[in-house]
Order: structure tokens, then C-alpha cells, then sequence
């Protein structure tokens, strides 16, 4: 199984049970059965604690880090490497800074990035995506 990186969409979409979510928890199932780990940067994982405090206030959003942290998912740093990656990703794309990241950590750790959000369209030739 090659690496993977979620953005906010996938795990948003999964901790609800939005469309998608399927897709993803078969990720998390390879995942586990090949004893890897999908990497999500931190800034994504910011991107679901305020997205999940939002629309659920704090209960909703503590639980959304809990099931984070036993889901098979590694946090990533925002280095000074993938910082300037996310930048260059921004300033040529069409896409919110946070997504910059998601695609720079797919670049750096050559792997595939699952999502639903269409940003990422016009980064196909440049990473594989893993569509949900």
C-alpha cells in the first residue's frame, strides 16, 4: 500500500458519516492491516477541530480530536520544508492555504491524497488523488 494523506474533507467526512465516509474507512482498514498509518498535517487537523466546533461546540469538537488520535492517522508538523511547499502550492493554485498543506504533505511523502474537494482537481497531474 503506498502512503497516504488525508485532507480535512476525508475526515470530516468520515467522523460524520458524510458521503464518502465509506471510502474512507476502507483507508483506515488497509491502514490497520498493513500496519501503516494515513498522515494528516496539523494544519488539517486545526481545519477539523474548528470546522467540528463550529457546527457543535466544544463537546463535538474534543470528540473530533479524540477519535483523531485513535485513528490510524499520524500528525504532521508544519516544517519549515512544507511550509514553503504549501506556499508555492497556494501562490500557482486556486486553492485555500490549508489545502496547500494537505498537497505539499502528499508531495513530500509521495503519496496519495484522499479527498471529495474539488481544489485538488487541477493538482491531478502533479499528485495522485484518491477521490471520495
Amino acid at each position: 500500500m503506498r502512503n497516504i494523506v488525508l485532507d480535512s474533507y476525508a475526515v470530516i467526512s468520515y467522523l460524520n458519516k458524510e458521503e464518502g465516509y465509506s471510502k474512507v474507512a476502507e483507508v483506515f482498514t488497509e491502514c490497520v492491516a498493513d500496519n501503516k498509518k494515513a498522515f494528516l498535517c496539523v494544519v488539517n487537523l486545526g481545519e477539523v477541530y474548528y470546522h467540528a466546533l463550529r457546527v457543535g461546540g466544544e463537546t463535538k469538537a474534543n470528540l473530533a480530536l479524540e477519535a483523531v488520535r485513535i485513528l490510524p492517522i499520524e500528525i504532521v508538523e508544519a516544517n519549515f520544508h512544507l511550509t514553503i511547499s504549501a506556499a508555492e502550492y497556494k501562490a500557482f493554485h486556486k486553492m485555500s492555504y490549508a489545502d496547500a498543506y494537505a498537497a505539499a504533505l502528499a508531495k513530500t511523502k509521495k503519496a496519495v491524497l484522499v479527498t471529495g474537494d474539488k481544489e485538488f482537481k487541477a493538482l491531478e497531474k502533479e499528485i495522485k488523488i484518491n477521490w471520495i
